[in-house]
């Protein structure tokens, strides 16, 4: 499969701010042929929008508003009854809140599931598909493990081993379809500081402590720079690491 952004097709859930819309902006940079951004915000999705065009052309962003736990059937129905084929999905959209388990899971689990499925079933070869790249976004607690936000570090294992298993060589030799992750380290964006933890004050205290304390804090656009490389060069079931605006590295399995 050929791993060169030009001329490809994207659609990114959570796209309008942070590392979804640094993402847009990154591939529209290397020469992606079109971007849809998907965004329950459609105030901030649609501004996002316009600001990209005006850089790279009125043909080459669209915005659909969505809920992504919701919106799948129909947001999916529209994009390909316009689009014969998407080359790669971002499954981007997610949260942290500790007190709200049901909608973690849904956003940062059960979506990124259900529209891997869809778009996989769109791109696979053996059912006249192009094949193409299913891009997880899921993070270093998809790996590691500290005291603090079980919720989302449960939601991030799980991530990562749906997307090891769905992407795992024998399909990917089955279907043409790549299923990749990519997991970055502390990140400045709206979801790093509205984290809500449920636990006690002193808990949250020192979860705060930690992350004031940690050095290894990077900017959205280093992590989009990263989501390129890793479609660029990383093989299907792979996960990545993007920490500190390092080089990435590969997470062993």
């Amino acid at each position: 499969m050929e791993r060169n952004l030009k001329n490809k097709k994207v659609v990114i859930t959570g796209g309008a701010r942070g590392i979804g819309y640094s993402t847009a902006d990154t591939f529209l940079e290397k020469g992606a042929r079109l971007v849809i951004i998907l965004d329950i915000n459609e105030k901030q999705g649609q501004a996002s929008a316009e600001t990209l065009k005006s850089k790279y052309g009125e043909d080459k962003v669209e915005f659909y508003k969505c809920d992504v736990t919701s919106d799948l059937d129909p947001v999916t129905n529209k994009i390909f009854d316009k689009h014969k084929y998407i080359d790669v999905l971002v499954n981007n959209a997610g949260t942290s809140n500790e007190y709200m388990i049901q909608k973690t899971i849904a956003i940062n689990v059960t979506a990124v599931m259900e529209w891997s499925v869809k778009f996989f079933e769109r791109m696979r070869k053996d059912k006249g598909g192009n094949g193409g790249t299913v891009i997880n976004i899921a993070s270093i607690y998809g790996f590691r493990v500290d005291p603090f936000i079980p919720i989302y570090q449960g939601s991030k294992f799980a991530v990562m081993g749906f997307t090891r298993s769905y992407g795992h060589p024998y399909r990917y030799e089955k279907y043409g379809v790549r299923v990749v992750a990519v997991c970055p380290g502390y990140t400045h964006t709206m979801l790093t500081l509205k984290t809500k933890m449920n636990d006690d004050p002193s808990v949250q205290k020192d979860f705060e402590d930690m992350l004031e304390k940690t050095t290894s804090w990077q900017e959205v656009e280093a992590v989009s720079s990263a989501i390129a490389e890793v479609f660029e060069k990383g093989n299907s079931g792979t996960a990545w690491l993007i920490e500190g605006s390092k080089p990435i590295t590969e997470v062993e399995s």
